[in-house]
């Protein structure tokens, strides 16, 4: 409580740490990715139950990946034979993931959240020296592909591979958007529009089939999840036309030690 000019004043500082990290995280998402490394805490900062926190989570990031997709709708019709399947694996992995976060016991989940925040702060650790080796086998592909050995991407093992991925965002999901890049180009797509576009497909389908779950059982918490909601997309709309002026390693630095100190966080407070 604060006293100014005799009168009392209330401020809910969770409240407004609230706002603050879910504009930050559309922010980081929106140019690096790594969002859920704040909001989710913010949201389990209001004192509400962890797997309600993660599905409230869900319920605030996704509309920005909704949008998203309508930027990448060429490159989708373009490579369909994938798009569909790895749609479909998105679908059932988001969907498996979903239900059991919701059959997982509350204090089970909360224990587990500072090894899901060290592993997503691992993930983008690794994602500079992956990403240059990926760059590096990607010109020999098209080194290959310029000598008339091409390199046709397996779609069954490509459909297993990302229904695993997209049953960790129906359960936790944050760093999933750098594995599924990851994980299409080691299949051998190389243009940088086709692995976004059919990335952002599979996040979608994953995290709207979740949406559709946390929300008929319900897991969502509205009041703190459309608040989320839109300052995550103020902070995303605000940060994308600075996306490309902004270092990429300064960025991916920032994310990892916030993830770290998220994790560390939660160490100490859940022995």
């Amino acid at each position: 409580m604060i006293h100014f000019s005799g009168l009392p004043v209330f401020v809910d500082w969770r409240g407004v740490w609230l706002i603050v990290a879910a504009f930050l995280a559309g922010a980081l998402n929106a140019v690096a990715g790594g969002g859920s490394f704040l909001s989710f805490p913010a949201l389990l900062s209001m004192k509400i139950l962890p797997v309600q926190a993660n599905a409230t989570n869900t319920i605030a990031i996704w509309p920005g990946q909704l949008t998203s997709i309508a930027a990448y709708r060429d490159d989708v019709r373009k490579n369909f034979r994938i798009a569909w399947p790895m749609g479909l694996a998105g679908l059932l992995g988001g969907t498996t993931g979903a239900v059991i976060l919701l059959n997982t016991p509350q204090t089970t989940f909360l224990h587990l959240v500072p090894w899901l925040l060290l592993g997503a702060s691992s993930i983008f650790a690794v994602s500079g020296p992956v990403s240059r080796g990926l760059e590096r086998l990607n010109q020999t592909r098209r080194q290959e592909a310029m000598a008339g050995r091409i390199h046709a991407p397996r779609r069954l093992p490509l459909f297993f591979a990302t229904l695993a991925v997209a049953f960790y965002m129906g359960y936790f999901g944050a760093g999933a958007g750098f594995l599924m890049m990851t994980l299409l180009a080691l299949f051998g797509y190389q243009d940088i529009h086709t692995i976004n576009a059919l990335k952002v497909l599979a996040n979608l389908a994953a995290n709207g089939i979740a949406f559709l779950i946390f929300v008929v059982d319900g897991q969502v918490i509205w009041r703190y999840g459309l608040l989320a909601m839109l300052a995550c997309a103020i902070g995303g709309y605000a940060s994308a036309s600075q996306a490309h002026r902004v270092s990429q390693p300064i960025l991916r630095t920032i994310v990892v030690l916030i993830g770290l100190s998220m994790a560390g966080w939660f160490f100490w407070t859940n022995p």
